[in-house]
C-alpha cells in the first residue's frame, strides 16, 4: 500500500463520461485538493480547479517519479497503477534523466516532420473511407471502430513499426490498460502481456530493423549514444505508442458526435473550412481526451489554502479536463461552441511534461474529421448524443461506440 496522510472523503467513480464530469464538478467545490479513494484503496489529492491544477503542474514541489520520492513503495505492488507508475519513461523522470530520454523522441514530431506525415495519413483516411462507402447508407455503422480507432492506431503503428501480426494485441491491450474498474488478477494479466508483448516487438526490430522509431530506439541503447536500459526501451514505448493512439482516437470521437449534434457548427466549418482548428480545440477544451493521468507525488508540503495541505510524500491526481471545464476559467464550459473566444485547455499538459505528440494529434484529426464529412454530408447519429455509452474508467475520457448512418446514396 502507499501511504497517504488523509482519510478519503470520497471514492472517485469509474463510470466515465458524464458520470465522470459531474463528479469533477463536485469535488472542485469541496475545495482546491479533495482527498479521494482510488483502486485498490490507493489515496490520492483530486485537483479539479483549473487555478491549481495549472499550479501543481509546474510546481517545484511536485513530481512524477514515484521510486524516487516514495521509498516505501514497493514496485508491482498496486497491479492498476503499476503501467503508469512503474515504468521508466520521460513521462515520469525529471531533470537530466527526462532530458535525455525526451531528446530520443522529440525531434520525430517537430511540427514540420510532423507536417510531413500528412500524406500517409491522407492514405489511411481516404482507404478507411472507402470501406465504409461500401456499407449500406441506411445501415447503421459504428465509427469508432470503423473509422476514429483506426486512423490513429494505425499510423502510430506505422511510425513504430509494429508488425502487422502485432498489431491487434499491441492495441488491445492498450485499450486494457486505461480500464480502471478491473480485478487485480485481471490488472495482473495485463501487465504481463503488455510486458511479454512490448519485448516480442523488441525482438522483432532486433532482427529485422527498418525506417521506424522502434529501429532508432533501439539503435540508440545498442550504439551506446545516450544509451537506453532495456526498462526504459519497453516503459518508452509503451508510452508512446499507447499515448499517441487513445488521445486521438477520443478527439475524433467526441468532436464527430458533438458536431452531429449541433448542425449549425457543422455548417459554419463546411462554409468555412479554414476554421477545423476551432472545432478541434473546442473539442479538446470540453471533453479531454485523457482526464486523469496517474500519478504525481509531493515531494515537500504544499499549502492550497482553505486549510488543505499536501503532504510531502502524498500522491496527486491531477484532472487534465478539468481547467476547460471550470467554470471560473470558462463560461458555460459544458456547451460545445466553436465559436467562444477562449478554448483553453491542458489537453496536453503543461510545463516540462507536455505531450510531445501534440502536433500529430492534431493534424490526424484535421486531415481525417473533414475529410469523414466532405465523404458523407448526410452523416447523422444513429442513437441521441448523451446516449453513446462511455468507457468504464476515470482515466481516459473514450466512448464505446458511435452509431452512425452514412446516408449515402
Amino acid at each position: 500500500m502507499i501511504a497517504f496522510s488523509t482519510p478519503s472523503t470520497t471514492v472517485l467513480d469509474s463510470s466515465g463520461g458524464r458520470c465522470m464530469y459531474e463528479q469533477v464538478d463536485r469535488l472542485r467545490e469541496m475545495g482546491p485538493a479533495v482527498p479521494v479513494q482510488l483502486p485498490e484503496g490507493v489515496g490520492a489529492w483530486s485537483v479539479t480547479r483549473g487555478d491549481v491544477v495549472k499550479l501543481l503542474l509546474t510546481h517545484p514541489g511536485v513530481s512524477r517519479n514515484l521510486k524516487k520520492n516514495v521509498p516505501s513503495y514497493e514496485p508491482g505492488s498496486v497491479p492498476w497503477l503499476s503501467p503508469w507508475v512503474d515504468v521508466d519513461s520521460m513521462a515520469t523522470a525529471e531533470g537530466k534523466d527526462h532530458a535525455r530520454l525526451r531528446r530520443l523522441i522529440t525531434p520525430a514530431f517537430t511540427p514540420r516532420r510532423v507536417e510531413a506525415m500528412r500524406s500517409r495519413i491522407e492514405v489511411i483516411v481516404a482507404r478507411l473511407l472507402d470501406k465504409m462507402e461500401s456499407r449500406p447508407g441506411d445501415e447503421a455503422v459504428d465509427l469508432h471502430a470503423t473509422f476514429s480507432y483506426p486512423v490513429p492506431t494505425e499510423m502510430i503503428c506505422e511510425l513504430f513499426g509494429v508488425p502487422a501480426d502485432q498489431r491487434a494485441q499491441v492495441l488491445r491491450l492498450f485499450v486494457a490498460v486505461g480500464e480502471t474498474d478491473v480485478s487485480e488478477e485481471e490488472s495482473l494479466a495485463i501487465n504481463d502481456d503488455l510486458l511479454s508483448t512490448m519485448r516480442t516487438l523488441i525482438d522483432a526490430k532486433r532482427q529485422d530493423p527498418g525506417d521506424d522509431l522502434t529501429s532508432f530506439l533501439l539503435a540508440s541503447r545498442e550504439e551506446g549514444n545516450e544509451p537506453l536500459t532495456e526498462h526504459e526501451l519497453i516503459s518508452t514505448l509503451l508510452l508512446m505508442l499507447g499515448g499517441g493512439s487513445t488521445t486521438t482516437i477520443n478527439l475524433i470521437d467526441h468532436t464527430v458526435r458533438e458536431l452531429l449534434a449541433h448542425p449549425e457548427q457543422l455548417h459554419a466549418l463546411r462554409a468555412q473550412p479554414d476554421r477545423w482548428n476551432d472545432a478541434i480545440e473546442e473539442s479538446l477544451r470540453a471533453h479531454c481526451p485523457v482526464m486523469h493521468l496517474p500519478m504525481r507525488w509531493a515531494i515537500e508540503d504544499i499549502d492550497l489554502g482553505e486549510g488543505v495541505v499536501i503532504r510531502a510524500g502524498d500522491a496527486i491526481l491531477i484532472c487534465y479536463g478539468a481547467h476547460g471545464r471550470d467554470p471560473g476559467v470558462h463560461n458555460e464550459p459544458g456547451a460545445f461552441d466553436i465559436d467562444r473566444a477562449d478554448k483553453d485547455h491542458l489537453a496536453f499538459g503543461l510545463g516540462a511534461h507536455f505531450c510531445p505528440g501534440s502536433h500529430l494529434a492534431r493534424l490526424e484529426a484535421r486531415v481525417a474529421l473533414p475529410a469523414l464529412f466532405d465523404r458523407f454530408p448526410q452523416l447523422e447519429l444513429a442513437i441521441k448524443p448523451d446516449e453513446t455509452e462511455p468507457e468504464h474508467t476515470f482515466i481516459g475520457n473514450g466512448i464505446t461506440a458511435l452509431p452512425v448512418f452514412l446516408r449515402h446514396t
